[in-house]
């Protein structure tokens, strides 16, 4: 997940800070950027695999390190919220792509990119990327520093993908900002689960090597192939597949519009029972980060306020 809204957070516990560091970057492909993280703190997070996500706070221009009330408790999310949003740490929510124990401990992200070329030469270059996240990954170099909030104990809040009791096959769906969850997800899938899997990539040289014992059947819905509009291109490939006998569970997430689009066509057109399909927006088409960060904000700030 590479998304630009946080979402209303939870209570801490059994979350904590980390302070981390950047250890290498890599271009994955035209779109994404891979930056690993490390530093001894890690050593105390457990992700949860799938598609765990964390919040990751990033330095403002010409800070060495993010602003970020790693002393305030439970209460970092109201005093994050006061403080000046042009010093305070810039706050998105990310996927864990893997994280490793051996030979050190380390945490990869991967980030979507839009309009960045190579990492190495996007400062003499003058690549601009799509926002802060971005630009910052576009630029990240060994050493710089981010702060994590994460989980302590495997099972955790920060985990969706949650099969149901009873599940004989599941249905994933995803665009680019998803790929990293999908990764997890197919990852953590048992030997002989059957998969039906959709990918949405902008480009060919998109396509990642993704490993599982699942038996996983993988369509990439390559988006310089076709003339169609995002959604309608997702949703028709997945109208016009046969999907395998037996109890489904459904995880979609990626744009908004698209996500929204695919939970109707599943529940409406296909059967599914509307409490096996787990759907997030990740982002919405025409829409900024900072303006879904503000919104996220507000109605985070808004069910703190309602609950005293």
């Amino acid at each position: 997940m590479s998304t630009a809204a946080p979402e209303a957070p939870a209570r801490t516990v059994p979350f904590e800070f980390f302070d981390v560091h950047v250890v290498r970057a890599r271009r994955l492909g035209p779109t994404m950027l891979r930056v690993t993280l490390g530093g001894e703190p890690l050593r105390r997070l457990s992700a949860g695999g799938r598609d765990q996500r964390i919040k990751l706070f990033l330095p403002q221009a010409g800070q060495q390190a993010p602003l970020v009330p790693t002393d305030a408790g439970e209460a970092w999310f109201t005093v994050w919220r006061s403080m000046d949003p042009s010093v305070r740490g810039i706050m998105r929510s990310y996927t864990v792509r893997e994280q490793r124990r051996v030979p050190q401990d380390e945490l990869d992200i991967d980030f979507v990119l839009h309009g960045v070329g190579d990492p190495a030469d996007a400062d003499s270059a003058g690549f601009v990327a799509a926002g802060p996240a971005s630009r910052w990954a576009a630029t990240a170099r060994p050493g710089d520093r981010v702060t994590i909030l994460g989980p302590t104990v495997e099972d955790n809040g920060g985990v969706d993908f949650r099969p149901p009791a009873g599940t004989d096959w599941v249905l994933i769906s995803g665009d680019e900002t998803a790929l990293p969850a999908v990764a997890g997800i197919l990852g953590w899938l048992p030997p002989g689960m059957p998969a039906k899997v959709w990918i949405e990539v902008p480009h060919a040289e998109d396509i990642q090597e993704l490993t599982t014992v699942a038996d996983a059947d993988i369509t990439w819905l390559v988006r310089d192939n076709t003339t169609e509009h995002r959604t309608e291109f997702h949703r028709a490939s997945i109208a016009s597949a046969q999907l395998p006998e037996g109890t489904p569970y459904a995880w979609i997430a990626g744009e908004a519009g698209t996500v929204k689009t695919l939970r109707r066509h599943l529940v409406g057109e296909r059967g599914f029972d509307r409490k096996r399909v787990t759907f997030t927006g990740y982002w919405r088409q025409d829409t900024t980060e900072e303006q879904l960060v503000e919104e996220a904000v507000s109605g985070a700030a808004a069910a703190t306020a309602g609950s005293e």
